[in-house]
């Protein structure tokens, strides 16, 4: 299974916007995305309370995985959104 590691580049971490704008990109995919912090269980990358859930704050390295047709597209795709500064400030 194909994997990202990427380092969270949001000053808020996946809380609130950053939160809601990767969800709906991951929900986009072809694929299921998941994510995780080194040493926690996957959540769904698509879902606003698994990220919320998760704690990921700025700084933190994340796993991204996904299987599939698509998969490595699609984890480029949601690791630049994560390695991105997504709270607008």
């Amino acid at each position: 299974m194909p994997e990202r590691h990427v380092t969270v580049a949001s000053k808020v971490g996946l809380h609130a916007r950053p939160a809601a704008m990767l969800a709906k990109a991951a929900a986009a995919q072809s694929v299921k995305i998941t994510i995780r912090k080194q040493e926690t269980d996957p959540v769904e990358a698509a879902s606003i309370l698994g990220l919320m859930t998760l704690g990921a704050a700025h700084g933190d390295e994340v796993v991204l995985a996904a299987d599939g047709e698509g998969a490595e597209d699609a984890l480029d795709h949601i690791a630049e959104l994560v390695g991105s500064e997504l709270d607008g400030s």
